[in-house]
């Protein structure tokens, strides 16, 4: 029979100092990040920061699950045709309900940035179009030069783990991936690897919650 278990807020807290040290949950949990495009970038990287107790996300997304997400994305069956801010926001629930999550169901354009992003420390782009990337990328770096931002470029296929990398191009900009692989025939997107590249971009979120700026 299955059982429901509902833990407090403050079992939660002690299960994640006990983890982490109470010095480090607190950084943690003091954590706000902007998570732009929740596919497979993005639903690991909200996974794992969820996981860590960082305290403030905010999910923007315009799309809705489909079939072919559920070969990398953080989905189920039961969430096809919900609006991925929605299905994630109800799987991070289930990780931690006490969890403070924003969600906004648009799509990211250079008129809404400044909206958008104003109250978001760090912030992780995780869009699949190379264009929106660029828009993303550049908007932010024009207009809020002080936050962080994690982005990422290269994962797809099955190529070598040790190819993708973290690097710091320039300041308060960080890029993960290995720069060069596109999807193609036989060699698409996967859950191995993209979720590989989407844990050095929540690590290095991590990292800079934890003021720790190098890679």
């Amino acid at each position: 029979m299955e059982t429901t278990h509902t833990l407090t807020k403050a079992q939660i807290m002690n299960a994640l100092e006990e983890r982490h040290s109470p010095e480090t949950q607190a950084m943690l949990s003091a954590g706000s990040v902007a998570i732009a495009g929740l596919g497979g970038l993005g639903s690991n990287v909200a996974c794992a920061l969820a996981r860590i107790g960082v305290g403030h996300l905010h999910l923007i997304d315009f799309d809705v699950v489909d079939i072919s997400n559920l070969n990398r994305q953080q989905y189920f069956i039961e969430h096809l045709g919900m609006k991925k801010t929605d299905a994630m926001q109800s799987l991070l629930k289930k990780i931690n309900p006490y969890l403070d999550i924003r969600t906004d169901c648009v799509r990211v354009t250079k008129d809404n940035l400044t909206e958008l992003f104003t109250d978001d420390s760090i912030i992780c782009e995780a869009f699949d179009d190379p264009l929106a990337k660029a828009m993303l990328v550049n908007g932010i770096l024009q207009l809020f030069p002080e936050k962080k931002l994690v982005s990422a470029s290269g994962m797809a296929g099955f190529g070598s783990s040790n190819t993708i990398l973290t690097k710091h191009p320039m300041k308060n900009f960080y890029l993960c991936g290995d720069d060069v692989s596109e999807p193609t025939y036989g060699n698409g997107l996967m859950a191995p690897r993209v979720a590989i590249c989407a844990a050095h971009e929540a690590n290095m979120i991590t990292r800079l919650i934890l003021g720790e700026e190098d890679i």
